[in-house]
């Protein structure tokens, strides 16, 4: 008698397990909450008082943005946070071995790799969005103070805080990818920090047009049109190359991983 299939819905409660039993994932949720919040503290007492901002007493920026920006300053280091957990969750099973358990319990080898992306995408939403809601409840006294006033009942403000959770879910997903890719821990690291911080860096100094332009599409750039707003690309358009980015990675990691030996 044939043994039964392992459904999806049954790989995603395996993935699940794994990811919330490990001490690693539990550190790094917490480093970033706490982190979110610190930084919105550290940000909301060097705003300048609204009615003190320029010579004419007129605020620099509103409630709303000070409130929004204050909240999500964090993100600028959490997806560092995110992007290492990301390639640990993946590169950890082959350090230790066990992706080839995972592997013989599912044969088919791709809805294990779809399962722990979700899973980690979700996940991570979840953890930013309430670590951002609750920054944005803890600064929002302290720039009232300061003369701005913003509310949760504005759905622009909401707007900004789902986009600043779902870029740390976007890039959190780009960096899993490479390290499906890469399968070791500090290659995945380093080509995820280098996509964040090194390349943008050395394109700076670059004196060119085409270093300009392709700059604005990476994705640690392109990301930060969902929370800060940009020029160059609008929110759901933001997204859309950021799901491009995500692809672009999976794309080689779910070839690898059904054609090549765990």
């Amino acid at each position: 008698m044939p043994e039964p299939r392992l459904r999806f819905g049954g790989v995603l409660k395996s993935e699940w397990i794994k990811l919330t039993t490990l001490r690693s994932t539990i550190w790094a949720y917490v480093i970033l909450v706490v982190l979110q919040i610190a930084m919105g503290v550290l940000i909301s007492f060097t705003i300048p008082d609204a009615t003190g901002a320029d010579a004419t007493g007129v605020a620099v920026q509103s409630g709303a943005s000070a409130a929004v920006f204050a909240a999500s300053l964090g993100v600028m280091f959490n997806q560092l946070v995110i992007s290492v957990l990301g390639v640990l969750v993946i590169s950890g099973e082959y350090g230790t071995g066990q992706i080839r358990s995972s592997l013989t319990a599912v044969p088919r080898r791709l809805p294990v790799l779809w399962a722990k992306a979700l899973v980690f995408a979700v996940t991570s939403f979840v953890v930013g969005l309430v670590a951002i809601v609750a920054t944005y409840a803890v600064t929002v006294p302290l720039l009232s103070a300061r003369g701005y006033t913003s509310s949760l009942l504005d759905t622009e403000v909401w707007a900004h805080l789902v986009g600043a959770a779902g870029y740390l879910a976007l890039i959190g997903l780009v960096a899993f990818f490479l390290g499906a890719v890469l399968r070791h821990t500090a290659g995945g690291i380093a080509a995820a920090v280098g996509l964040l911080l090194v390349v943008p860096t050395v394109l700076s100094f670059v004196n060119a047009e085409w270093s300009t332009v392709l700059g604005q599409w990476l994705p640690g750039v392109v990301g930060q049109s969902l929370f800060f707003g940009g020029d160059v690309f609008e929110p759901w358009q933001a997204v859309l190359v950021m799901l491009g980015w995500i692809a672009v990675v999976a794309t080689p990691a779910a070839i690898l991983l059904s054609r090549r030996d765990a």
